[in-house]
């Protein structure tokens, strides 16, 4: 359970009362930043309870906007930031993976958005949501990276008709793109390392990570690199990453997807580079467990502990971590019964 890991040994106990949750939905990953209000700001997503977990999000998913005075909350829900428009947009039918930054005086909401050509899911007809049908088939192989921008934290947001990041034939992301992990570098250009899939004759490989680069907000974003960052065959499969950038260089945070590094699955591991493209895991790479303690003392080990993100101060230092947290000890997301919301995590001072 423990790591001399240097952020496993700044975890502190966890406000059972901080975070968000929503009744009638089931809350996914977040992003959070101070606004130019002085307040705290959860850009996160939003399943109807009604529906399975997994696939819903795929298909029904919106971004939504909560705040706090203070990171660890609780957040009260504010507004809905990027809700369906129409299966004819590429984002048109869910909207998820949030992920905000401030690139000079904006703020620019990263986002994986998916469309469909079928009916609306509903109570009435949604025991036919399963991760084989129809409506996940489409919706899986329809994600894309998107960006919406605004002047301010409370919008309005200018979407954009495509996304900024497709897919591409004879590569390791010709399935799919998404989870934007975006952060600005020390030149002043955006680096956003990204997960996909690619085709495996009819299906899709398992999980990539990769790094688009794009040098202003007006210029396209680029994949720079022809295989990917982390996969089955270099370092390892990890998803939902996390990144950002200090003096010293570049840091992520991800979940070993499958134990292959820490030996335990579903847990985060740490890894640095010094420009973005060659990566070296912390020399004790775990970084936190799904085992948490409650601000009273208790324990609790979730099922799938996720979507790891980070606020981060002005020195490049992580204060808190956020996590999408799922109850129980089995990890069946696709499960219509069970609870999903976010946690705060604060980190002791360095």
């Amino acid at each position: 359970m423990s790591s001399e890991n240097p952020i496993f040994n700044r975890i502190k106990k966890v406000p059972r009362n901080g975070g968000f949750w929503q009744e009638g939905y089931r809350v996914w990953g977040s992003s959070v930043v101070q606004g130019e209000d002085g307040r705290y700001h959860m850009f996160v997503s939003r399943v109807p309870d009604y529906m399975r977990f997994h696939p819903g999000w795929m298909i029904a998913s919106e971004i939504v906007r909560a705040s706090s005075d203070t990171p660890e909350g609780p957040y009260k829900f504010k507004e809905v930031v990027l809700p369906s428009r129409g299966a004819e947009y590429w984002d048109g039918r869910s909207t998820h993976n949030p992920r905000l930054i401030k690139v000079g005086n904006k703020y620019v909401l990263f986002y994986m958005g998916s469309t469909h050509p079928f009916e609306d899911i509903t109570p009435d007809n949604a025991e036919l949501l399963t991760p084989d049908c129809a409506w996940c088939t489409v919706g899986r192989s329809n994600k894309r990276i998107g960006i919406a921008v605004s002047d301010s934290v409370e919008g309005p947001w200018k979407r954009f008709d495509e996304p900024v990041l497709k897919t591409k034939p004879g590569t390791y992301y010709s399935f799919l793109t998404s989870n934007p992990a975006p952060t600005v570098g020390p030149d002043g250009r955006i680096y956003m390392i990204f997960k996909s899939r690619q085709y495996v004759g009819h299906k899709h490989s398992s999980m990539n990570l990769g790094l688009a680069v794009a040098d202003s907000l007006d210029t396209p974003f680029r994949v720079v690199t022809d295989s990917p960052l982390f996969s089955t065959n270099n370092i390892g499969q990890v998803e939902d990453p996390f990144l950002w950038a200090d003096q010293s260089g570049f840091h992520i945070l991800a979940k070993d997807h499958g134990g292959t590094i820490t030996s335990e699955a579903g847990v985060g591991i740490l890894a640095h580079s010094d420009d973005c493209l060659n990566w070296t895991l912390d020399p004790a790479p775990k970084a936190y467990s799904r085992t948490i303690t409650w601000d009273d003392g208790t324990t609790e080990t979730f099922g799938n502990m996720e979507r790891v993100s980070g606020l981060v101060d002005d020195q490049g230092n992580l204060t808190h971590l956020f996590f999408a947290v799922w109850k129980g000890e089995k990890t069946n997301v696709a499960s219509a019964e069970a609870k999903a919301w976010n946690i705060v995590m604060p980190l002791a001072d360095l």
